[in-house]
């Protein structure tokens, strides 16, 4: 194993002064560690101004001087609760979403109001019930939306509501949006796009008819009988919804159904216009999800024509290579591809021979932001991977290639949110060493105009508490590979003293969790907490994880949990090598994936872990078709890979002191898994902790939960390592 540790012995000799003490309620309840950011950021058309949401109200900043000018909407004056907002493109009128209500990670219901600036009057979208997804036609005369599993337009002109389908049935049949599958694992939840010239509405349609029902009780904070929930929920092998794709003429009240071929069993990731209205472009990945067809369907005659193939040994990764944009010259289309070894921005004609690589080298173009197209030559921005893969840089480029330009300098991770005439930019950064930092550029030059968020009153809070600073490290694979790490350490540190140790993981396929950032994740400052109660706190990106090439994220293919709990355990064996670890108290941690790598980690290296915690690990089997197919494929095609690595299946091995946590209400990972592991375990004579939170959901969410859950982890730590 290699490791900087004479950079960790340096740190450790820094003493730092006298610090407060830190608790959970700080933490999670009180919320003294939360970053300033900017909220619902808009550009205006004229390049101006943008605006943002702070405190209820809209407020329109000036580029010149970064200064708000104006309040542009008081959600206060109109006894609203301003959720978020949309501008008609012609910004006569504003959308407003106000009371959302969630239903699963990211769908919702709503109530919209539509805000007229001239004669400054507002409006009730629909009276008719709760909305999703609302959104503004391109002609600035509609808007669309969701209302219980159909999709729905209203006239702007009367505000009169027009019904596109009528056969929406809870259960059975979704117009609009999508299903549970679906919005979990390839992020759509809106699922209709109107076209170009406002004519058309092109959307998905499920038929869920032959899904099996998975059914949630909840208690509903002890009400005399429990409420069942019942909802469509794919699990591995098990049956898919048929999706089609549908496209209604507001014109002649008609709509046609796409034809895609024979095969039904397949995902449509991503479907959306070119930029002829009578185009509509539809991705289609096979249930392996390792072949992606593009097609154009011409609504004139009704046609689909198959123009570009993407083919894997693996797996496609849908939601990470989503970039798809057709250029405003009708001619090409951008494209994000893994094809070589990294992902990358392609350049295509339309009749789907490549033309360009935007992007090409041995780093990922991670996500593209903004492609301005007002030359001959667009120009794209984007962060990547380039300068390291626990870094994030801003780049421009033009689609042949050339002309690259970083635009980032502070180290760290950094993203830009820019302009819609591409004269300026507001830029995000943050490091191991300072929270984020936004600030407004002219892109011209990169001249910064005004920092605008700098954090100053969380770094005195930070100086307060004596928070230590996360040591960025790499560290060796069980193959010898190298591993991105970081250590959170005491303040204080004597090197000849021993300290016990816990490590934190994720493991996801794809997933990063260790980057030069200074948050990272929610549970960075219950890191530090620990610190401060004398613990040395690791956190290790395994193989498998995201950040790196192709071949270090799809190495775990058809075996997975196999290398990344080999990782964890051999970088434990190192870690309590070093002079100040004690190798006799190591511990290990992780939740939903990082639940299963945690528990699997103790499972297969008994001898090395005396405690761990394990928050809503699930397994393989009871998880859905299209996450646990994409790295698996179905049980029936591999079921070594579903049983050799179940937590369930080496329940017998485990010896050390384990902590198991779930939500009864998880509608993602069910709390099935946590009874099945629990019921295994008893069978095979293991004393273990567990805990339920009743009709909680995967996120385990709200104050009172957060410091319920980290001060039981905090006490289980402190009595078991």
């Amino acid at each position: 194993m290699k490791l900087h540790i004479s950079v960790l012995l340096l740190l450790i000799s820094i003493c730092s002064s006298a610090q407060k003490k830190l608790t959970v309620s700080d933490i999670y309840e009180k919320g003294l560690f939360k970053e300033e950011t900017m909220k619902s950021l808009n550009w205006m058309n004229d390049g101006q101004y943008y605006t943002a949401l702070e405190e209820n109200q809209i407020l329109r900043y000036d580029v010149t001087t970064g200064q708000s000018d104006s309040v542009i909407i008081d959600g206060k004056a109109l006894n609203l609760k301003i959720d978020d907002y949309d501008f008609t493109p012609d910004e006569s009128k504003v959308l407003l979403l106000t009371d959302k209500q969630k239903v699963f990670r990211r769908s919702y219901t709503a109530e919209y109001y539509i805000y007229t600036f001239e004669g400054e009057e507002l409006k009730q979208l629909s009276p008719n019930g709760r909305q999703s997804y609302a959104t503004i036609s391109p002609d600035n005369k509609n808007v669309a939306f969701v209302r219980d599993n159909n999709l729905f337009f209203v006239k702007l002109v009367n505000m009169s509501e027009h019904q596109v389908t009528k056969d929406g049935e809870k259960g059975r049949i979704i117009n609009g949006s999508t299903d549970w599958v679906y919005e979990e694992e390839l992020y759509i939840a809106k699922a209709f796009f109107w076209s170009p010239n406002s004519e058309k509405l092109a959307f998905y349609r499920f038929d869920e008819s032959e899904v099996k029902e998975y059914n949630l009780q909840y208690w509903d904070n002890g009400a005399l009988y429990p409420r069942d929930y019942r909802y469509k929920y794919p699990k591995a092998g098990e049956k898919n919804s048929i999706v089609t794709i549908k496209v209604y003429n507001l014109k002649d009240n008609t709509t046609q159904t796409v034809d895609l071929g024979e095969e039904t069993d397949i995902y449509i990731p991503n479907i959306q216009w070119t930029k002829d209205p009578d185009i509509l472009a539809i991705k289609r990945l096979n249930r392996l999800q390792n072949r992606q067809d593009i097609f154009h369907y011409s609504t004139k005659f009704k046609s689909a024509t198959n123009i570009l193939t993407d083919k894997s040994k693996t797996y496609i990764h849908a939601t990470y290579t989503n970039e798809w944009i057709y250029l405003d010259n009708g001619t090409h289309f951008l494209m994000s591809s893994e094809r070589e070894g990294y992902k990358h921005f392609y350049i295509h004609r339309m009749d789907g021979q490549l033309e360009y690589k935007a992007t090409s080298g041995a780093f990922n173009a991670e996500k593209l932001l903004a492609l301005d197209q007002r030359t001959k030559t667009p120009i794209l921005y984007y962060t990547s991977t380039e300068n390291g893969s626990t870094e994030r840089h801003v780049y421009r480029v033009d689609f042949k290639g050339k002309g690259k330009l970083q635009l980032s300098s502070k180290p760290g991770v950094n993203t830009a949110d820019i302009s819609k005439d591409f004269k300026y930019y507001i830029s995000f950064n943050s490091s191991a060493s300072s929270p984020k930092e936004v600030s407004l550029y002219m892109t011209k030059g990169n001249k910064l105009v005004k920092v605008l968020k700098d954090n100053a009153k969380l770094k005195e809070t930070i100086a307060e508490y004596g928070l230590t600073e996360k040591i960025m490290f790499e560290i060796e694979a069980a193959d010898k590979k190298l591993l991105n790490a970081y250590m959170i350490q005491p303040a204080n540190m004597d090197s000849t003293k021993k300290y016990p140790l816990l490590l934190y993981q994720y493991s996801g396929p794809g997933k990063q969790r260790i980057k030069n950032d200074w948050y990272g994740d929610k549970h960075f400052m219950w890191h530090q907490l620990l610190a401060q109660q004398g613990y040395i706190v690791v956190g290790i990106d395994c193989r498998g994880t995201g950040g790196k090439s192709e071949e270090f994220k799809k190495m775990t293919y058809m075996k997975m949990g196999k290398l990344e709990a080999e990782d964890q355990v051999a970088a434990a064996k190192y870690l309590g090598s070093l002079p100040f670890v004690d190798e006799n108290r190591i511990g290990i941690w992780g939740w939903s994936y990082g639940g299963y790598i945690s528990t699997l980690a103790l499972e297969t290296g008994p001898d090395i872990f005396k405690a761990g915690i394990a928050v809503s690990p699930f397994l393989w089997k009871y998880y859905d078709t299209i996450y646990s197919e994409r790295y698996l494929r179905r049980p029936q095609d591999n079921p070594d890979g579903y049983n050799e690595y179940s937590i369930v299946r080496n329940a017998g091995k485990l010896r050390s002191e384990y902590l198991l946590i779930h939500g009864t209400g998880d509608d993602n990972v069910h709390f099935q898994n946590a009874v099945t592991l629990q019921n295994e375990l008893i069978m095979q004579g293991k004393q273990f902790d567990s805990f339920y939170y009743p009709d909680n959901n995967h996120s385990l969410i709200g104050k009172k939960t957060k410091v319920h859950l980290y001060t039981m982890m905090m006490d289980f730590i402190l009595e078991n390592l």
